[in-house]
C-alpha cells in the first residue's frame, strides 16, 4: 500500500465522517499517521465555512477481534476526560460495530504536539510523564471502566536467544503466582512515550510540556503499578534498562502511590516486561519507523534481557 492508498478514507466511512462535520464543512485532505500497531490512523483536514481549516483524527480497526470493546472504552474515556486536566482528544463520533462504516471507527479532535522518542531531554520528559500518570490515576469516574486484563502467562513467555536463562526462569516463576491484592485506580493501560504528545520549544528543552495523551482503547480499572510497569518497560527498551526503575522512582516523587510491598511491585514490573517478550518485532517496528533505526529486534531483545535481569537482581 503506497502513501496515497494508506491515506484514502473508504467510501462509507467518508460519508459517516461527513455527517458529523459542522454545516458547510468538507474534508479537504487526508494523511496516514504512523506509529500505531493495531489500528489505521488518519489525520483529516477539514475545510471550514470561513475558509480556514481544522484537523480531526480517524481511528479504524481492520480485522481486530476486540474492536468494539476497544472503541467503546476509548469513547467512554474521551467523554470522561474533558475538564479533568488530563489533555486528551475530544470525542466527535464512534461507530464501534461498523454499522455505518466499512470497519469499526472512531472520530476525535486532533491535538497539537508530537511524540518524542529520542534520548535528548529525556530526564525532563520522564518527570513530566510521571506527573501526568499520577494525574490519570487520581481520576475517579462515576462509572468505572472494565477490570484490567493481562494475557501473558508463564507458558507464553518467549525467552530471548542468549538471555540470562536463570534470571528469566526466576522471572517466569514470579508470574506463576496469583496477582497480589491492590487498590483499584483508573488506568490508561498503554501509557508510554509513543502515546504522549509533547511541545518542545526550539532551544528550550527545559520548557517542554505535555500537550496530549492519546490511545485510550485499553482504559481499565486496576493497580497503579500496572501502568507504572508498562511505561517503565517502554522506557527501558527505548532508552536503556536503567530508565525503567528511574521512571518508577519519578512516579513516587510526583506523588504516585505504588504497592507498599516490594514483592508486589516486582510482580507487576516483571509481568509487564515478560509480556514484551512475545512479540518484540511488532513492538519495535514503530520505533524504527519513527527514526530510532538502531532499535532492531535483536537490540530491543538485548535491552529486555538486561531489564528483566536487573529486576530479578535488584535488592528487596
Amino acid at each position: 500500500m503506497d502513501r496515497h492508498e494508506a491515506a484514502a478514507v473508504r467510501p462509507l466511512t467518508l460519508a459517516w465522517v461527513s455527517r458529523h462535520l459542522e454545516a458547510g464543512e468538507t474534508i479537504v485532505g487526508t494523511e496516514a499517521l504512523h506509529g500505531g500497531i493495531t489500528a489505521e490512523m488518519r489525520r483529516l483536514t477539514i475545510g471550514t465555512r470561513d475558509g480556514g481549516t481544522r484537523d480531526l483524527v480517524l481511528r479504524t480497526f481492520v480485522g481486530m477481534e476486540h474492536a468494539e470493546d476497544g472503541l467503546t472504552r476509548e469513547a467512554g474515556a474521551l467523554t470522561l476526560l474533558p475538564g479533568t486536566g488530563v489533555p486528551a482528544p475530544a470525542l466527535v463520533a464512534v461507530d464501534p460495530t461498523a454499522t455505518h462504516c466499512e470497519y469499526p471507527s472512531l472520530l476525535m479532535t486532533h491535538l497539537p504536539g508530537r511524540t518524542v522518542l529520542g534520548d535528548e531531554g529525556l530526564r525532563t520528559r520522564v518527570a513530566l510523564l510521571a506527573r501526568q500518570l499520577v494525574a490519570i490515576h487520581a481520576l475517579r469516574p462515576a462509572e468505572r471502566p472494565r477490570e484490567y486484563v493481562t494475557l501473558t502467562t508463564a507458558d507464553t513467555v518467549v525467552t530471548p536467544k542468549g538471555a540470562d536463562a536463570a534470571a528469566w526462569a526466576a522471572a517466569i516463576d514470579v508470574i506463576r503466582k496469583p496477582a497480589p491484592p491492590y487498590e483499584g485506580r483508573f488506568l490508561h493501560r498503554d501509557f508510554q512515550p509513543g502515546n504522549v504528545l509533547f511541545d518542545v520549544p526550539p532551544g528550550r528543552p527545559a520548557d517542554t510540556r505535555i500537550t496530549g495523551v492519546v490511545d485510550w482503547v485499553q482504559t481499565s480499572w486496576g493497580p497503579a503499578d500496572l501502568d507504572v510497569a508498562h511505561c517503565s518497560t517502554n522506557l527501558a527498551l527505548l532508552h536503556g534498562p536503567a530508565w525503567g526503575p528511574r521512571f518508577a522512582e519519578a512516579y513516587e516523587e510526583a506523588g504516585g502511590v505504588p504497592a507498599a510491598d516490594a514483592g508486589e511491585r516486582l510482580y507487576w514490573r516483571v509481568r509487564d516486561a515478560l509480556a514484551f517478550s512475545e512479540d518484540v518485532r511488532l513492538v519495535s517496528r514503530p520505533w524504527r519507523e519513527a527514526g530510532r533505526t538502531e532499535l532492531t529486534t535483536q537490540a530491543v531483545e538485548e535491552r529486555l534481557d538486561a531489564y528483566v535481569t536487573g529486576l530479578m537482581d535488584a535488592p528487596d
